[in-house]
């Protein structure tokens, strides 16, 4: 793939099948219409929480505000030690270290936006350096944004090259682990779902470790049929290559309900195999409050009140 022309990657990309709105649109509300018993929602509750990357993306960010976000992530109800942690707190470039340092030893990941999100509008040598920055600063997942107007003019080859360049800067030198790089779709802005499949799939040939929907900075962000694409095309991605691409939906899913209606849409078009953190994430920040709440109120019989539960 990587000595394609555009014309070739274009005409590759248009070679994949259409996406029928309807119908993707019907099977995402018929999976959102199941129901859920209590001993599966107390499972899917204490899984979503586990997938949470949570997020603080503001202009407004301190190091208070990052630190007592990575206390939360770590223990999220101190009341309930055996509540899950979540998978990873995302910052900016600039937080990455306080983030580290707040999280050593914890095991969840610092996860850093870069390439000049939530744009993208920026040189590739300014995103480099950028993605350069965080992985230096112990970012464990980099967090890139495609060049959406170089993919809606069909330049297709940009957008590839740029991503297989951040890909190469979250490489680490030796033994060390290199950052797994999470490509942000901005699905959006990419205005049909045929847009989204050909999107997830240039992300994925060009070495995407995730595939994510939305930078949570423009509306509509994740929804349903979006997502539901997406889990298609890994899962036709593993069906074809035998590896795995994980999805992080993200913007816009706030509330217990709506993360378990991701999970089922998870196990029925992708499969089990991406009900793991390592597969499946949210990205979210108020979601992690609703989702202590109803775990309390399972555990107790009732819900407690909004103080029990810290405000992000």
């Amino acid at each position: 793939m990587t000595s394609l022309t555009n014309n070739a990657l274009r005409t590759w990309l248009h070679g994949l099948p259409g996406v029928d709105q309807v119908g993707i649109e019907a099977r995402a509300a018929g999976l959102g219409s199941r129901s859920i018993k209590s001993d599966s929602k107390s499972w899917a509750i204490d899984m979503a929480i586990a997938m949470i990357d949570l997020t603080t993306l503001e202009g407004s960010d301190t190091i208070g505000k990052v630190r007592s976000l990575c206390a939360k992530a770590a223990y999220p109800d101190p009341t309930d030690p055996a509540t899950p942690q979540v998978a990873a707190v995302c910052v900016y470039n600039d937080m990455v270290g306080v983030a580290c340092d707040a999280l050593q030893g914890t095991g969840i990941h610092v996860a850093a936006v870069s390439t000049a999100f939530p744009s993208g509008r920026a040189s590739l040598a300014v995103k480099l350096a950028d993605t350069r920055d965080a992985v230096r600063a112990g970012a464990d997942e980099i967090d890139m944004v495609i060049d959406r107007g170089a993919f809606l003019s069909g330049d297709y080859r940009l957008v590839f090259d740029q991503i297989t360049a951040v890909k190469e800067v979250c490489a680490r030198p030796g033994d060390q682990p290199d950052a797994h790089l999470k490509v942000i779709l901005e699905t959006g802005e990419l205005a049909t779902y045929d847009n989204v499949r050909r999107a997830s799939w240039l992300a994925m040939l060009a070495g995407a470790d995730f595939i994510k929907t939305s930078t949570g900075k423009i509306q509509p962000a994740a929804t349903m049929p979006v997502t539901l694409v997406m889990l298609e095309a890994v899962r036709d991605w593993r069906e074809l290559t035998g590896d795995m691409i994980g999805v992080k939906p993200a913007g816009g899913i706030r509330t217990s309900k709506d993360a378990i209606k991701y999970l089922v849409m998870v196990s029925e078009i992708a499969g089990d195999d991406w009900l793991d953190p390592a597969w499946f994430r949210f990205g979210a920040s108020s979601l992690l409050t609703d989702l202590l709440m109803q775990r309390q109120k399972l555990r107790k019989g009732a819900y407690s009140g909004a103080d029990y539960v810290s405000i992000d």
